[in-house]
């Protein structure tokens, strides 16, 4: 029995021993599947990772390309910028024939660490910056170009302003003393003419000092009186040097119409650089035609007919703009060519200053250019011709039309003898005959010609003789030194 029981607890005792490595077992090889699982999910996370890790490596090197591409289109927008555009934009300012080139890439190169809210808030500078990243800049560089531009022209005008007045200011007295020279009868003939030719030198120097003052803002520098109109156009030709070539008419119907004192020299000055403009773009066998119309508004227009070559449409655009005398705060002295021509400049000023008004975009009937000057009726006055008279060098007014007069009728003379019997021959009906008729434009020339005086070639000869024989006497009894 003891035996028996001894073997039954051994095999109990082995028995439960193998149940129990058989849990073990089988508790071991679950955790081997668990962790077998755990091992593969964490493979395939490592390999996700893997693959997430190699995705970001070429997006980053994708960024890293495509920021030296854009960096490099950025220093080449940058350079083009600096080297080309900028220096350009500087020469548009000047002239608009200089154009501004745009940028390389139509795309636009953006800044590097630009974002998208970095660009202007209106939807037009936006589609301009999205298109010309730079747009801002050229836009700083404009406004900043200008400012100094006109910091510069503005000390400029002052300097010259000033040297032109105090040129201004001599010339008047160098005016003033060969005047006084030119009234010395004792003076010799030669002597009399250099002080005319020099009075006339000293004219078109005061002219040109004159119209480079008005540009830069001085006032004309004259006062006269209440001036007639013709005076005016006839003074304005005396400053230039091709005066001969001009020809004055007047088709004023009143010969005592004048110009208020405060707009007299204004206007000779406007009407004087027109005329310049006009002799200088002629030939010199060319004349200049210039004539007074009055309006049926009260106003005097002055047109100056040239028979040159004409204005391109930008030089007529560029001088309409610098007349009218809108603008006139914006004109640079930059602007006016290098050497600068002053003209249109200083006649613009006085438009604004003095209201009357300049036209230079139409075509003279000889083929050149046809510039009018209005002046308005408030800018008109009229003078006493009996108290002041018309000067003897001023064009004379236009002689009215006349209308011709018909011929009275008379009374039919009586018959002194009988009236024949009338035969066959006479009796036919005549044929039609053409009879030519006097035009009436002749009959109006006949009435309105004025009568001259006819002079007598003696009477002339003896009057000079006396005048040159009392001029000489005069002479000889004045010292020579006092006279010289």
């Amino acid at each position: 029995m003891s035996s028996i029981s001894v073997a039954a607890v051994l095999l109990g005792v082995a028995t439960l021993v193998l149940v129990v490595v058989s849990l073990r077992l089988a508790r071991s090889r679950r955790q081997q599947a668990r962790r077998a699982r755990e091992l593969a999910q964490a493979a395939q996370a490592a390999d996700a990772r893997a693959l997430a890790a190699e995705a970001r490596t070429r997006s980053a090197e994708a960024r890293v390309q495509a920021a030296q591409a854009q960096g490099g289109e950025f220093r080449e927008e940058l350079d083009h910028l600096v080297s080309r555009r900028l220096p350009a934009l500087a020469l548009n300012l000047i002239s608009d024939h200089h154009p501004v080139p745009g940028p390389l890439h139509a795309e636009g190169a953006a800044a590097p660490g630009a974002t998208a809210g970095d660009g202007p808030r209106d939807a037009a500078d936006g589609a301009a910056a999205a298109t010309d990243p730079f747009a801002p800049v050229l836009d700083l560089f404009r406004t900043t170009v200008l400012k100094e531009r006109r910091r510069i022209d503005a000390a400029a005008r002052a300097a010259l302003r000033g040297a032109s007045q105090d040129m201004q200011a001599l010339s008047y007295r160098l005016q003033t003393e060969i005047d006084a020279l030119q009234h010395e009868f004792s003076a010799p003939r030669s002597l009399t003419r250099r002080l005319l030719a020099a009075d006339h030198l000293n004219e078109q120097n005061l002219r040109l000092i004159q119209k480079a003052a008005i540009v830069c803002g001085a006032w004309p520098g004259h006062v006269r009186k209440d001036t007639y109109a013709a005076e005016v156009v006839t003074g304005a030709s005396s400053r230039l040097r091709g005066f001969d070539r001009v020809k004055i008419s007047s088709r004023m119907h009143a010969s005592n119409i004048a110009i208020v004192g405060r707009a007299a020299e204004p206007v000779a000055v406007a009407v004087a650089e027109l005329m310049a403009n006009a002799l200088e773009h002629s030939r010199d066998d060319l004349l200049v035609d210039v004539s007074l119309i009055q309006t049926e508004n009260g106003s005097v227009c002055v047109t100056v007919d040239d028979a040159g070559k004409g204005m391109t449409g930008e030089a007529v655009a560029r001088g309409k703009r610098l007349v009218s005398g809108a603008d006139q705060q914006n004109v640079m002295l930059t602007e006016l060519g290098d050497p600068p021509s002053q003209g249109f400049a200083a006649i613009g000023r006085l438009v604004a200053d003095y209201g009357f008004h300049v036209s230079i975009d139409n075509p003279s009937p000889y083929g050149g250019v046809r510039a009018v000057l209005s002046i308005p009726p408030n800018l008109l006055t009229s003078i006493d011709e009996e108290a002041e008279p018309l000067s003897a060098m001023a064009p004379l007014p236009a002689v009215p039309p006349q209308v011709p007069k018909r011929p009275a009728p008379t009374a039919p003379a009586a018959p002194s003898a009988p009236a024949p019997v009338p035969t066959a021959a006479a009796v036919a009906p005549e044929l039609p005959q053409r009879r030519r008729r006097e035009p009436a434009r002749a009959v109006e020339a006949e009435a309105a010609a004025p009568t001259t005086r006819d002079l007598d070639p003696e009477r002339v000869r003896d009057t000079w003789s006396q005048f040159e024989e009392g001029l000489a006497s005069g002479r000889a009894h004045n010292d020579p030194e006092e006279t010289l």
